[in-house]
Order: C-alpha cells, then structure tokens, then sequence
C-alpha cells in the first residue's frame, strides 16, 4: 500500500484537512486560509467525523491542468487505500460543487486567479498588501469570485467586496436584500478575522454613498449594470431521474450494463459482490457504490470508470462524482430507493434511521418536568409542552364547525375532520396551536372546508396560532398528548356526526402504541393477525367477547391505554399473552398468519434538512442549505422547508411574497409524496417568523428570538470586536 508522509495526520482527529497540489505533490494549505481556492489549482481535502467515518474531496479549478487534475486522482485513491476504502469519494468542480463540499464552509469559498504554476502560494502571513474584487453570489451557498477591479464589475443586484488589505469594503447593491448582506457581511468577517488575523477594518457601503477610499481605487463611479438573475437550481424532487448499471471487469476491460432504467430502484438489485453506477446526469450527478465483496480492480477503477461513463454520455465536464461504500450511503443516492433500509434500521413507515458512522443524532430521553427549559428535547420528541393546557375541538360538518361533545375528547373518526385548538403558556405569553385532522375517508368538501375553517380561526386570533395539518394515522406526539392522560383513539370509518354514525364492523381491531413522549394512541386496522406486532398492545372485540393481546415487548403504559379502549366500547376483557393465545383468538382474526415478530431496535433518527423555497429567479425552485444549517439560515425573504424525517416544517419569512407563501405548502406535499421511502402523509406544520414554537427552534442551536428584529443586523455582525 502507497502511504504518502502527509497520510500520517490524515483522519486522526475529527475536522477537515485540505492539501493543494504543488509540482505533483501534496502541500497543506494553512488552516487560515481554508476556503481559498486557486482556480488554476487542484487540492485534495479529507473530512474526518467524531466516528470516525470520512469523505475525500477532489477540488479541480477551471483553469486547472489535466496533471495535475490527474495527481489529485491518484493521491484520491491513496488515501482512500489508507483509510481502508471505507471513505465517501467526491469529485468537484469549480462553481458545481456538491452540498457536503459547501457545507464545510459556512462563511463561503473564495475563488482566486491564478495558481502554483503563475507563482501564487498559500502563505501565512498578516498581508496588508492586498488589492482585490470580490463578487459574491449564492444565497444559500455563498461563493466568492475574484473579478476586475473596476466599475463595470459591479451590479446593483448583488454585494461586492472591495479588499484593501487594511480596509475591506462591503458594498451592497440598491436592489440586493437583506439576506444577502448578511451572508456577504459573514464573508467579509472571515476574511478580516482569518486572512488578516484581525488586522482590519470593515466599513460597509451603500451604492450611491461611495467613500472617496473606494473612488481613488475604483477611479470615478461609471453607471451601475442592473441587476442580474440568481443562477437556477435543480428541483429537489428527482423520482424517476435516474438509471443503474452494474460495472464489471470480466471480460478484461471495464464495461457498463444496464440494471434498471429509471428510478425508483429496489435495494436488492445491488450485489454486494459487484460494483455499480447511479446515473442521476439530468442533474448532473453520477455516483458509484461499491460493493465490500468487489474485485479490488474494480474498487479501486471507480472513479475512472465513473469518469469515463461521463464521457460515453456526453454529460458536462462539470458533472459531480460521489464514490460510495457500502454502508456510507449519501441521502442523495438513497433517495432513488423505495425500501433503502440501514442496518439496524427500526422498521415501520415512520420509523426513522441513519448510519450511525455517518450521521448519529444522539437521542434525549424524554422528561416531561425539563420540555419548558431543554428545547432540544421539545424539538425532537415534537413537544412544546407536556399537553396540560386548554383544549377546543371542533368536527367540520356542512361547511361549518361544530363543538364536540367535551366527554369525547380524543377520539376521531375516520369519515370527519376536526380542528383542535390548544393554548398554553410559554413565559408570559399565551400561545396558541390549530390541529388540523384529516380523515382518510372524510369527503373533498370537507377537506377544503377544514382548510377554509382552520384560516378563519386563524384570522380571528391576528395570526398568531402555529397551524398544524394532520392526515389520520400520522399524528405528533404532541397532539396525542393532549387528552388527560387517556390514549388518542382513532375509529377507522364512520362519523360521530348525531344521527350520522355509521355501523361499524362486527370485528374491530385496535392497535395501541405508546410514542417517544409516553402518550398512546388506539389506531383500528383491518382485523388479521398479520397486523399483530410483538412490540405492542391489541384489542380485538367480536360479537361474543373482548380480547386484550399483549406483545413480548409491549409496556404497561400500552396495557393501561388498551383498558381504557375496551372500556370505550362497553365490554368485559379477557387478556391474552403472546404465544399462549386461546384458539377463540385466532379464529375470531381468520386463523393464525405471520406478523412482525423482532424487537424494535433503538430509535435512530436521520439529521434534519433544511431547504429554502425562492421564485426571486423568476420561478420557484428549492435549494437545500449544505452543511450544519444555522438559525441565519432562514432567510427572512423566503419561505424555508425543515424536514426532521418524520415532521415537514414550512416556515414563512416576514419578507416571502404572495407566490412563495401560496406554492411552498404544494412544493412541501410533492416533496413528501415523491420520497421513495414511503412518508406519504407526513404532518406539514406551518410557521410564521417571529411564532416559532420550540419543536421548530429546538433543532437549530442557540435560537435567538430577537436575531431577525433588526434591519440592521448585518451592521452589528461587521462592528463586532476585532481580533487585535
């Protein structure tokens, strides 16, 4: 195995380590200067994660040569060779790179002219004798391009940096918003604070109100081009984008074959004894995985095969390649699967799950006493509170709403919709969330009439309710929290309209599970054995008796909730233990069959994902934010989409026009309903900026409530202290 010396610090600490290539060999890039890029230079970088698990980069410029293009390939799969072929392989080009790539360099990357060959270096030095032009561009992505330092660069759309080494300028656009300044003040701060080692000054500057220091560079102020388009993204949803082949080297040269021609795929077509390509190049992606059984020719041919299946294409040069190894999956290559399971995945269509290498969330046990003052447990056990405050429900019935009878609380019919108002207390403030309940078999007018109603109740309270829509069989813990203690029961038919029930069946089967937050919930299924699960409490009530089946792992909390359901249906109950079932229990669900019988494994959780939903191209497109997504992520001029696997959030900015707001709740149901992984019907919560509750804060770190209530928060981010 070829070890190169600067192999000997790879991966042995968690973070990132970037390397440039320099006369065909490997040269670290000072750590201050991460984020520069010579774009006549290629570079290798190495992230290592606390697991450690990793992912290899190679960076090539636009003006780069094939050398050395070609040295970044080799000194790739060296190390990838030295990390034991376990690391995810990236190819990157300037300007396309991937959102992992993004992701480690929240301030942005800067594009420099030049490189090795014209003599330029990454030095370490605190360098005042700078004289450069900064376009910035991107907004959830912010990259920084070196351009002509003159006039005609410019544009009244986007925000520019002028860097004078012991002064930097920020000049902002007439027609730029406020999120873009923030996101260039963010770059202006690093370069001050990283580059300059704090040895600078950030002056911000208003087009029209230039200083005389940028007019005696700059010469005088010529007329300002006017604003261009941000550069369109490609949709997130990509169903049916993409065709498998399976590489093989049999016949003495690597040679592609096809296995599926359009996505979705079936986990199964991948042998763990071959390699494969994932041809997504409608979207300018191409991945490989690798199966751990492979013929080490093939593993190691990867890229190049990769590389090649491009060219045969025809695709652009700008193609982005991922290398996978089996178990280091990407969600952008498990999104072309409908059954992609993990190992040790829990099973179950909301279950969620993630490789504990890559991506581990820690999980917080669940403390009612500690939801008011641990936002991150509110976050992910979805609850803002443990459910004692006031409850309102109404059933939609002709169009209008209707109080339901108090004693019923907590129990739903399939064949209606309900609106459940709740209000609580969050310090001081009361706040206030609407439920929407859907029923599966409720009718389209009233479906639309329950959105109708829910505006109204909205309105009539100035706006303020967070607003949830629920589809039966998908509700939050939260929510079936809500009912004093009994289990949330959901009848799977009829209506408990007067004088409208319908007869229900004369077998009724109930399935009780107990949520993370410890509320339960009664859902009726189909009556047949194969609807049994080993981890949970059943009652069965035929004609004749009442049977409580209680699984191996079920808990007493289940058993609890079951006594209450039978006492709903005003019967008498005879327990029943898995596996010493009387034979009247099985007749009464149509004989004995196979059910889920393996004990759920720990909850793992996949990390939640952030994307921004903006026509200001002209139509609207989502754009994922890369990396470790922060509260200032949110831009106040769009409408955001948080998914946390098994909860859509849709957060509407104070600035997000009519279009945004009026197509982002389709855009969030098309983006459930195309995942291959089956989460149809997931809850969409919508949000407006300023009434975040904690499930929605407690997934970003350190919320601030007031970070968006001043226009000139960007002003404060360039007068913070400087590093002397």
């Amino acid at each position: 195995m070829v070890s190169h010396k600067e192999f000997e610090t790879a991966g042995k600490a968690p973070g990132l380590q970037i390397w440039r290539i320099e006369n065909m060999d490997l040269k670290p890039v000072p750590k201050n200067l991460y984020g520069n890029f010579y774009t006549g230079d290629a570079y290798l970088l190495l992230y290592t994660t606390t697991a450690p698990s990793y992912y290899i980069h190679m960076w090539m410029g636009n003006e780069c040569s094939q050398d050395e293009s070609g040295a970044a390939a080799i000194f790739a799969t060296q190390l990838d060779d030295f990390l034991g072929g376990g690391p995810v392989q990236f190819r990157e080009v300037q300007n396309n790179e991937s959102l992992t790539f993004l992701g480690y360099f929240k301030s942005g990357i800067k594009y420099k002219q030049g490189g090795v060959a014209s003599g330029f270096h990454h030095v370490l030095t605190n360098d005042v004798d700078v004289k450069r032009l900064l376009h910035i561009k991107g907004r959830r992505a912010i990259r920084a391009t070196e351009v002509e330092m003159s006039w005609s660069s410019f544009n009244k759309g986007d925000c520019f940096i002028v860097d004078l080494g012991k002064e930097i300028y920020q000049w902002c656009g007439s027609d730029c918003n406020r999120f873009e300044r923030l996101k260039a003040s963010q770059l202006a701060i690093d370069i001050r604070d990283n580059e300059r080692n704090g040895r600078a000054k950030l002056i911000m500057v208003e087009d029209g109100a230039e200083p005389d220091a940028l007019t005696k560079v700059l010469g005088p102020k010529s007329s300002i081009t006017p604003a261009t388009p941000d550069n369109e993204e490609v949709e997130t949803s990509n169903k049916k984008k993409a065709a498998l082949y399976m590489i093989s080297d049999a016949s003495g040269s690597m040679k592609t074959s096809v296995v599926a021609q359009t996505s979705p795929f079936k986990q199964e077509m991948l042998s763990l004894d071959e390699c494969y390509i994932l041809d997504n190049g409608v979207d300018k992606n191409v991945f490989v995985w690798k199966g751990p059984n492979a013929n080490t020719s093939e593993r190691k041919a990867a890229m190049k095969a990769a590389e090649q299946f491009i060219k045969e294409k025809n695709y652009s040069s700008k193609t982005q390649i991922q290398v996978l190894p089996a178990g280091g999956e990407t969600t952008l290559f498990k999104q072309f699967f409908s059954n992609w399971k993990d190992k040790d995945q829990t099973t179950g269509p909301t279950k969620a799950y993630t490789i504990g290498k890559i991506a581990h969330v820690e999980q917080i046990p669940f403390d009612a006493s500690s939801l008011h003052n641990n936002k991150a447990m509110a976050a992910q056990h979805n609850m803002v509170d443990d459910g004692s405050g006031k409850v309102q429900i109404w059933r939609v019935e002709g169009g209008d709403r209707v109080p339901v009878d108090p004693s019923t609380y907590g129990q739903f019919f399939g064949g209606d919709c309900y609106l459940i108002l709740y209000s609580y207390k969050q310090g001081s403030r009361e706040q206030h969330i609407i439920y929407t309940w859907q029923g599966l078999k409720s009718t389209q007018d009233e479906l639309a009439a329950s959105a109708f109603l829910t505006v109204q109740l909205d309105d009539s309270m100035g706006g303020a309710p967070v607003q949830v829509r629920v589809t039966q069989g998908q509700e939050p813990p939260h929510l079936m929290s809500l009912f004093k203690g009994k289990p949330m029961i959901i009848h799977s038919g009829g209506t408990s309209r007067k004088d409208g029930q319908t007869k229900t069946g004369s077998m009724r089967l109930f399935h009780i599970r107990q949520s993370s937050s410890r509320a339960t919930r009664a859902v009726e299924v189909e009556p047949s054995a194969s609807n049994l699960n080993t981890n949970d409490v059943f009652v069965l009530k035929s004609p004749d008796c009442v049977f409580v089946w209680k699984g191996a792992g079920a808990s007493e909390e289940e058993m609890v909730a079951a006594k209450y359901v039978v006492s709903v249906l005003g019967r008498q109950s005879t327990d029943v233990v898995e596996g010493k079932e009387p034979a009247g229990f099985w007749s009464a669900l149509g004989g004995k069959k196979e059910y889920q019988t393996s004990p759920t494994l720990q909850k793992m959780v996949k990390p939640p994902r952030l994307f921004g939903c903006s026509n200001k191209t002209g139509r609207l497109v989502v754009e994922e934010v890369p990396g470790d997504f922060t509260q200032s992520d949110l831009a106040t001029d769009d409408v955001m989409l948080l998914d946390t696997w098994d909860q859509i959030f849709l957060w509407i900015g104070k600035e997000a026009n009519e279009v945004e707001k009026r197509e982002s709740p389709k855009i969030a149901k098309d983006y459930v309903d195309s995942d291959p992984s089956g989460r149809h019907g997931l809850p969409i919560t919508t949000i407006k900026q300023g009434a975040e509750p904690p499930t929605f804060t407690g997934w970003f770190q350190a919320w601030d409530p007031n970070i968006n209530s001043s226009k000139n928060h960007e002003k404060k981010l360039l007068w913070f202290p400087q590093k002397y």
